[in-house]
């Protein structure tokens, strides 16, 4: 049986050595559609975390939060040890120190691939943290090279398949190197081959020491990618914790989340 977060030890460590840090987190668009209620969560150097739940049960949200897109209407958090919000991102330094260190990959590849070419793409992150036209070159080729994506280099946007459109903003996001990775529904609508590719390149990210924190529906990965599975309802809370396998043995779980139907033969 998965954890209940509500019932498990409290921690008591500091914030020291902690990536995020979550407490009471409550989030509503307009101020009158809820999509996190009483959220708490911690996330650890090099964990791989995935959050599970329905649509619309704030895992996309409590991401944005995390990325620093948008802030919470109640609650605190935290990232690194320190406070992140709206005040403290219109501080240049800390501004800086926080998006050189966290990279998100959005589930819509077109919200995040804008530039006239792929090589443009790429280089429109570390050119505006402040890097030289020449190390930014250099970091677009290695990091075109360890995708395998150097046919594409020149392309435009529009020429690009969805899974190269993937390829491209996730390249966009590893050229600045970032200790976090933020993905929401890394391999949804992807094709087989695109999807063995990205579980894959996620397996290699985590075991390179990244800390990884992504959204997903697709349950049949889970052991690959996560070593940690935060259970949504679909209230906005998080009901239960877990490994993966544990998750995944807990039918009564799944049900009651909607991420699986009755007839399923999980």
């Amino acid at each position: 049986m998965a954890t209940d977060p509500k019932t498990a030890e409290p921690a008591t460590a500091s914030t020291a050595g902690v990536t995020f840090e979550c407490r009471e987190v409550s989030y509503s668009y307009l101020d009158r559609y809820p999509a996190l209620d009483g959220v708490s969560l911690t996330v650890r150097p090099g964990e791989r975390v995935a959050l599970l739940g329905a649509n619309g049960c704030g895992k996309s949200t409590l991401l944005k939060l995390l990325d620093g897109l948008v802030f919470p209407s109640s609650g605190a958090f935290t990232a690194f040890g320190q406070p992140v919000t709206e005040d403290t991102l219109e501080d240049e330094q800390f501004s800086q120190a926080f998006r050189s260190r966290v990279g998100f990959v959005f589930q819509n590849s077109d919200a995040q691939v804008f530039s006239p070419n792929v090589r443009e793409e790429i280089a429109f992150g570390p050119l505006q943290l402040g890097l030289g036209a020449d190390e930014a070159s250099a970091r677009v080729d290695e990091v075109i090279a360890m995708l395998g994506i150097e046919a594409l280099a020149d392309r435009a946007p529009f020429q690009l398949s969805g899974g190269q459109k993937k390829r491209v903003a996730i390249a966009s996001v590893l050229v600045t190197n970032p200790e976090v990775l933020l993905f929401d529904e890394p391999t949804a609508a992807l094709d087989p081959r695109s999807q063995y590719w990205l579980t894959d390149l996620i397996e290699q990210l985590g075991a390179a020491g990244k800390t990884i924190v992504h959204a997903t529906h697709d349950l049949d990965v889970l052991s690959r990618i996560a070593d940690r599975c935060v259970v949504f309802s679909e209230e906005h809370r998080i009901v239960a914790e877990g490994g993966p396998e544990e998750v995944l043995a807990d039918r009564d779980l799944l049900l009651s989340v909607n991420l699986i139907h009755p007839g399923s033969r999980r």
